[in-house]
């Protein structure tokens, strides 16, 4: 037989079907090993946004549950989550001060009940020890964090009333500057149709500065994620322990305001910390392309917003009618593109190759919009691992990313405290 008669019997072999279940006996080995990895490696997701039970939501999975539900968690294999007392602008007056105060009490609350459930098997744990007996026990844990200042008030002290609720990461931004540091995203005034200045204090204001010193002594990890760029490196600069990034990626490949660039994750890796890398379209598109930036321009000026943006998805909340707003968000995510969970191994993959494996994590920003074909929420967790692992990353790697990494950094940020 010769060579083009080889060719032709074994191509119709293929067709048949003949060397299917060779290939079928592979991938299934290949999952059965990835399985086993996902179950001995510590997996932490560094941010997802509390929600109210019964509250009204755009956020939740389909069934109407929390994306990190205990169900979710579970049936992911998800060990921890880091879950955060969130909270947009609001006026900074007494009144706006209070109302950010009000909104904080009751996620926490809400998460004190789910705790208090003993049948979700999840523990609120305030130290590193605390989580490792926590998993070790086969129980999930929670650890919380505070996202935005503004729930402080006016007083870098306040931070001693939440850390004394059991917050351990504290982010000095959301979206708008407020009296402790800079955004990466300045509020829109859509009545007169401005924006805050880029900067209102260089970075962080003394507020903000004391508020580093504060959290240091205590013993609080310091996100940077929503930071400006000024406010960010202020923060890693005069933080005597490592900081995180618990749900940005990189500028490099997708530019938008709240991604950190290049300067931003050396500097960050360069004093131990770690960025959290999310599963959120608006951080994961191709920026490069100018179709997609024509076309959302378009699409924004249909909708009534600004044209000019930081992230596709910005200003939606003030699109007045609902059908609108629906409709403009459904058109937005269409214009990114095919996003899906190799999309997000790429910027880890950028990370990596730009500071090492010792400086990325997982941070995934569910139930806050985020979630793309592949790890739509965190039942579908082992997926990353299975992803991970296909790039070739060992298994000592992939712990590493998914919690090692925090882990450690929690663990240098808690001997470094002076306040006990």
């Amino acid at each position: 037989m010769n060579l083009k008669t080889t060719m032709k019997v074994l191509l119709t072999l293929l067709a048949a079907g003949f060397f299917v279940p060779a290939v079928a006996d592979d991938e299934s080995e290949f999952i059965e090993r990835a399985r086993a990895v996902h179950a001995r490696v510590f997996t932490l997701d560094a941010h997802a946004d509390i929600e109210i039970p019964g509250k009204p939501s755009m956020y939740v999975g389909a069934d109407g549950l929390s994306k990190v539900s205990p169900e979710k968690m579970d049936q992911g294999g998800l060990d921890a989550v880091v879950m955060a007392l969130a909270v947009g602008p609001k006026p900074r007056t007494a009144d706006g001060y209070a109302a950010a105060k009000t909104i904080a009490e009751e996620k926490l609350l809400a998460v004190k009940t789910l705790i208090a459930n003993d049948s979700n098997g999840i523990r609120l744990v305030t130290d590193s020890d605390q989580l490792l007996a926590t998993i070790a026990d086969g129980d999930k844990a929670i650890i919380l964090s505070l996202q935005n200042a503004l729930i402080l008030g006016t007083e870098s002290a306040a931070v001693d009333y939440f850390f004394d609720q059991g917050v351990r990461m504290f982010a000095l931004t959301h979206m708008g500057h407020n009296d402790f540091a800079d955004s990466s995203r300045p509020l829109f005034n859509a009545a007169t149709g401005a924006r805050e200045p880029t900067g209102e204090h260089g970075g962080l204001s003394n507020k903000g500065m004391a508020a580093v010193q504060r959290l240091n002594a205590l013993g609080a990890v310091i996100d940077i994620s929503q930071l400006s760029t000024e406010a960010a490196l202020q923060v890693i600069e005069s933080s005597v322990a490592p900081v995180v990034a618990s749900h940005s990626n990189a500028r490099a490949l997708t530019d938008v305001s709240r991604n950190l660039s290049d300067v931003e994750i050396r500097r960050l890796a360069a004093g131990g910390g770690v960025i959290h890398v999310a599963p959120f379209a608006g951080y994961l598109f191709d920026s490069q392309d100018p179709s997609i930036d024509t076309a959302l321009r378009s699409l924004r000026r249909e909708a009534g917003i600004d044209e000019d943006y930081l992230y596709p998805f910005e200003l939606y909340w003030e699109i007045n009618d609902p059908a609108v707003k629906t409709a403009f968000l459904r058109s937005a995510r269409d214009l990114l593109g095919p996003i899906s969970l190799s999309t997000m191994l790429d910027h880890i993959d950028h990370i990596v190759g730009l500071v090492g494996i010792d400086h990325v994590g997982i941070g995934t920003d569910f139930n806050h919009g985020s979630g793309i074909p592949g790890y739509i929420d965190a039942s579908e967790s082992f997926n990353v691992t299975a992803g991970l692992l296909r790039r070739g990353y060992s298994e000592a790697e992939v712990e590493k990313i998914w919690g090692g990494n925090f882990l450690r950094v929690w663990k240098a940020v808690e001997g470094r405290r002076t306040k006990h």
